[in-house]
């Protein structure tokens, strides 16, 4: 299973255990992916890397001091960064 995280700016859009779904952006060099309806967004993610699946579930909804953050899981191997 692949773990991402993602960047929500308001409390209470997602909670664990809920089914998602993911759009996938194109930049000149990343992707980045949105929880619909645009939800949450991840960092920018190397070409390498992509996110193969499309639906997932919230795992966990985290608040620290820079905002909520949210770990997805999807059904596909964790990546080995080199």
């Amino acid at each position: 299973m692949r773990n991402m995280e993602f960047k929500m700016e308001r409390k209470g859009l997602l909670e664990p255990g809920q089914r998602i779904t993911v759009t996938e952006g194109l930049l000149p060099s990343n992707y980045y992916y949105v929880i619909d309806p645009a939800l949450a967004m991840s960092a920018n993610i190397p070409f390498r890397y992509r996110l193969k699946s499309r639906e997932g579930i919230v795992v966990d909804v985290v608040e620290n001091a820079r905002g909520f953050y949210v770990t997805a899981q999807f059904d596909e191997p964790e990546i080995e960064e080199r």
